[in-house]
């Protein structure tokens, strides 16, 4: 069976950051994937009906994504608003298309308080980074997803060769 991959549509190019933006990865195993037709593309964020672009948003200082799954933190953005209720459907909308799909593996991007898998925001808006995890990769963790940041390409590439899907 092949290995199914589930990736932060900004990193395929998709202009669905809460910036408007993308933050495109190449990389000659994103491309062997695609026509491989193992890639699964969401934006969890967009999923859950967040708009785009969005006010920016961060997890409460000192926690992290498994502690707002766990209800024990808010996810808010910059101007004060509570979106922790839509980043918890956003994971839970993207663990649901994981499951359909077969995906084994997610490669998402770092910094993100959804799909962060080594690095979320402080919580303070300065633009300092911590380690921890989004929600939705905490999620997909809890779930038996391995979750790899757009950083670990090399290492998603390994595991999957590994294990010979």
């Amino acid at each position: 069976m092949t290995a199914r991959i589930l990736v932060s549509a900004c990193l395929m190019g998709h202009a669905v950051r809460y910036d408007g933006a993308a933050k495109p990865l190449n990389h000659p195993a994103i491309e062997r994937w695609r026509e491989e037709g193992r890639l699964v593309i969401i934006c969890p964020e967009m999923a859950a009906g967040m708009p785009v672009p969005r006010p920016p948003a961060e997890i409460e200082p000192g926690a992290t994504g498994a502690a707002v799954l766990a209800g024990d933190a808010r996810v808010v953005e910059k101007t004060g608003g509570d979106v922790t209720a839509a980043f918890r459907q956003a994971a839970e909308n993207a663990l649901a298309l994981a499951r359909r799909t077969n995906c084994r593996f997610a490669l998402m991007i770092d910094g993100s308080p959804s799909c962060g898998s080594s690095l979320v925001y402080d919580g303070s808006f300065s633009g300092t980074r911590v380690p921890g995890e989004g929600v939705t990769a905490a999620l997909l963790r809890a779930n038996g997803i391995e979750v790899f940041s757009d950083r670990e390409i090399e290492r998603l590439a390994g595991r999957i060769e590994e294990f010979g899907f």
